[in-house]
């Protein structure tokens, strides 16, 4: 019997044992790629799929799939600059080669990838074109549009500027044309393009050094005009009036052009606007306009600051006596009912109405750097790395009656309580409770992390307040006292890509807007300058999931079904440290604090991708090899 006793006694402690290695000390990797290469830089990109840079070119790999996605070796190795993905999208623009001494944004060869599919959608060596001077990708409308000029044809052809349109979802050539008669004297220099076409339903809109070219859907040409170098157009959603901005001869100044249907520019004078145009809205009331002048050292020195302007559409006229003082750069930027909404990176809030007229009592002080604004039942809620408030959005009014203000931090985490009726914000070394009725602050909690850290996370979760930074995790109960402070020792401060908290977020997933204009996505619905409402960040998965659905093809699709699943950190935290037997990645259930899952990196300073929103780890092995493991399993 005691013989039997210790037989099962060894036969648990062996089970226990067994399942504590396969739980802690995992190394076995769900895949394995090798390249073939030397590694040198990993992308994660908003589809999920990693994109690897080696000597010898790109290469796809996506967790479900043994082999790379794709590679593409065509124009050996590339350098950072020499790759683009394209935001919002599942497409990588590869450029390599001499710059045209016709057009200074010319490369000679040009690739796009799906890297989704893993399909090579154009390449300009296998396309037959000798020097490509433009390449764009068009959204929502699912395009590609190249100009450059071709090898194939007649001698006179040869030299002669082409624009061609391919469909994205197909991969195949939809149409193309000249842009003049080959042959004629000095074409390719007249005719170079200088800028993003505008695609409209109806025809397309080229610009050139010569001047703007439209061009039916068939080749067909409709009009030409002398508003030269021109370098992007947008057109309101009517399609009839359209807007040309052209950069000045110095570069720091922005001439923008109205253009009709038939190519007549509808204003007497262009509108001279001092800095680059960074945000352009085409309202009811007119167009609002918001250009940086850069100062020192760009648009954070002291002496940088953003122009504000509202001009008419119909003369260009300037419609403000007065623009709005800004003193600083525009961080924040939405067009409200009643006006315009702005918030200065260097500290600042005000509001403006369409007439040009001050809607704040007077301009709302703030700290530096405005981490958010957003729409709360009480008014407009800020955080900045120094202080809070809310304000009534009419007025200007602060509706708690004075600022919290807390230490200077680079990190500010915040959420709101419902069952509690509380906002709570976490600066620093303190959780601070504010009655969402009263105003009333009270710290809830002193935080101390280790490794002198911020939390920069916050989420309500039944009942309790979870915290989170890079090495720390941590649940408070509703009255701040410490349910669990979980800390793991970080392998070392330098070398390190430290796993940021939180699933991806919304402004990495729809684009800004600035990467708006250069997508083409300013008029498809994105809603860039809408004020969300505050707590309704975790639903930036579904605005990117009906952001892909609503364009067309195989690989939005994909794109629009991987952020309709949960994230795999909706319930755990991944977190790189120090463990025993050397670095790893530890999995935190969010809730209770314990460890799930250890992978262990043979690495003193592993170089690594987390997709936290599919929950997969890619680990680079070797010079050559990649590893990928589930963190969800």
């Amino acid at each position: 019997m005691k013989m039997l006793l210790t037989q099962i006694k060894n036969t648990m402690m062996l089970a226990l044992f067994i399942s504590a290695t396969s739980l802690f000390a995992q190394e076995t990797p769900n895949q394995s790629y090798d390249l073939g290469a030397k590694i040198n830089e990993m992308t994660l990109t908003v589809g999920g799929v990693l994109v690897v840079a080696t000597n010898d070119g790109l290469a796809g790999i996506r967790p479900d799939q043994s082999q790379p996605v794709f590679t593409f070796n065509n124009f050996g190795k590339l350098k950072p600059e020499e790759t683009e993905f394209i935001p919002g999208s599942p497409y990588i623009v590869v450029s390599q080669g001499a710059t045209s001494k016709f057009a200074g944004i010319a490369k000679t060869k040009r690739a796009v990838i799906d890297y989704m599919q893993g399909k090579v959608i154009f390449n300009s060596d296998d396309d037959s074109w000798n020097q490509i001077y433009t390449c764009d990708v068009v959204l929502p409308q699912n395009k590609l549009i190249v100009s450059g000029i071709q090898k194939i044809g007649t001698k006179a052809e040869k030299v002669t500027p082409k624009v061609a349109v391919y469909d994205l979802n197909s991969s195949k050539l939809d149409y193309s044309f000249f842009l003049d008669k080959p042959g004629r004297v000095g074409v390719a220099k007249n005719f170079s393009v200088t800028g993003r076409p505008l695609l409209l339903k109806e025809f397309l809109i080229i610009p050139t050094a010569q001047g703007l070219i439209a061009k039916s859907h068939t080749g067909e040409e409709l009009w030409q005009n002398k508003i030269k170098n021109v370098s992007w157009l947008v057109a309101d959603e009517t399609e009839k009036e359209i807007y040309g901005f052209e950069t000045t001869t110095n570069g720091k100044n922005t001439r923008i052009h109205k253009i009709g249907t038939s190519g007549q520019e509808l204003w007497e004078d262009d509108r001279k606007v001092k800095g680059i145009v960074s945000k352009f809205e085409i309202l009811p009331q007119g167009l609002a306009v918001v250009s940086n002048v850069a100062g020192g050292d760009g648009a954070f020195a002291a002496k940088s600051e953003s122009k504000i302007t509202m001009f008419s559409a119909a003369t260009g006229e300037d419609l403000w006596d007065k623009a709005p003082k800004t003193k600083g750069y525009v961080q924040h930027f939405y067009i409200m009912e009643d006006g315009i909404l702005f918030g200065i990176y260097s500290g600042g809030i005000n509001k403006i109405s369409f007439n040009g007229e001050t809607l704040f009592k007077k301009p709302l002080k703030t700290g530096e750097n405005i981490m958010m604004m957003a729409h709360t039942p009480q008014g407009l809620i800020y955080i900045t790395g120094e202080d809070a408030n809310i304000v009534n959005l009419e007025t200007g009014d602060e509706i708690w009656g004075k600022p919290l203000k807390y230490k200077n931090s680079a990190s500010v985490a915040s959420t709101y309580d419902a069952a509690n009726e509380r906002y709570l914000i976490a600066a620093g070394d303190v959780l601070y409770a504010i009655d969402a009725n009263s105003g009333d602050v009270t710290e809830l909690s002193k935080i101390k992390f280790e490794e002198k850290e911020s939390p920069n996370t916050m989420e309500v979760r039944n009942g309790n307040i979870f915290l989170s930074s890079s090495q720390n995790v941590m649940s408070l109960e509703s009255n701040g006292s410490e349910k669990y402070h979980g800390y793991y020792k970080s392998p070392g401060k330098s070398g390190f890509m430290k796993v940021v908290g939180g699933v991806v977020a919304a402004a990495s997933l729809v684009a800004t807007a600035s990467t708006a204009y250069a997508a083409g996505m300013n008029n498809n619905g994105i809603g860039i300058n809408n004020l969300r409402n505050y707590n309704d960040y975790g639903k930036e998965a579904k605005r990117a999931s009906d952001m892909f659905a609503s364009i067309a093809g195989a690989s939005f699709d994909m794109m629009s079904q991987r952020f309709k699943a949960s994230a795999a950190t909706e319930n755990a935290q991944f977190i790189l440290t120090k463990l025993d037997s050397g670095v790893g990645l530890v999995k935190v259930n969010k809730d209770s604090g314990k460890i799930e899952k250890e992978i262990l990196l043979k690495d003193k300073k592993p170089e690594y991708k987390v997709d936290e929103y599919g929950g997969y780890l890619y680990y680079k092995a070797n010079d050559k090899t990649i590893y990928a493991y589930d963190l969800k399993k």
